[in-house]
């Protein structure tokens, strides 16, 4: 049987200490548990423990402005080389129809590629979701935000409006193949 050394103790207390004042803050800041699935989680936890002891937590200030600037920065030089690869490869933009528990019609658009699945922008489409001509405008409006060159397939539900929406996006730009599909929300 192997002997517990004082060090190995007095880690396992530090790190129970430092466990419980994670959870509180989280419990306190009503921040989702599912958090520390996230491999940024492990990440930001790492770089703390490598600091050592000391370390100043970032200011109101720091994180609203300079840190969001330089994550800002970060995420577009990476949108640039997903950008860059649908230029190469093509993409699909995926429109996924749901209604929230305040019955708002909203559609998640996003673009899968073999570089992997962004998300673009979620839409209130409560206004229009069951008028083809609107949901053909939206459509067009996201082919072109992301260049009608590079698009190789619309993926909706098979809503009457979608397909209407579709056959007039498959007219109006021929590179286009429509594909309907049923996407199903795993709620």
């Amino acid at each position: 049987m192997k002997q517990t050394t004082i060090n190995e103790t007095c880690k396992k207390e530090l790190r129970e200490r430092a466990c419980r004042e994670i959870a509180r803050w989280m419990y306190d800041a009503t921040i989702p548990f599912n958090v520390v699935n996230y491999s940024r989680f492990e990440v930001m936890i790492e770089a703390i423990g490598q600091y050592s002891v000391g370390v100043k937590p970032p200011s109101f200030h720091e994180v609203r402005v300079p840190l969001l600037k330089k994550e800002v920065d970060s995420v577009t030089a990476l949108m640039k080389s997903y950008e860059e690869e649908w230029a190469k490869y093509g993409f699909s933009i995926m429109a996924d129809g749901w209604t929230d528990k305040k019955n708002r019609t909203l559609i998640n658009f996003l673009v899968n590629s073999p570089r992997g699945l962004v998300f673009l922008e979620s839409i209130d489409a409560s206004d229009y979701a069951k008028i083809g001509e609107k949901m053909f405008e939206l459509f067009d409006k996201f082919v072109e935000r992301v260049g009608e060159a590079n698009v190789v397939q619309i993926v909706t539900d098979n809503a009457s409006a979608n397909v209407l929406a579709g056959k007039k996006l498959f007219s109006y730009f021929n590179s286009i193949f429509q594909v309907l599909k049923y996407l199903a929300l795993m709620v």
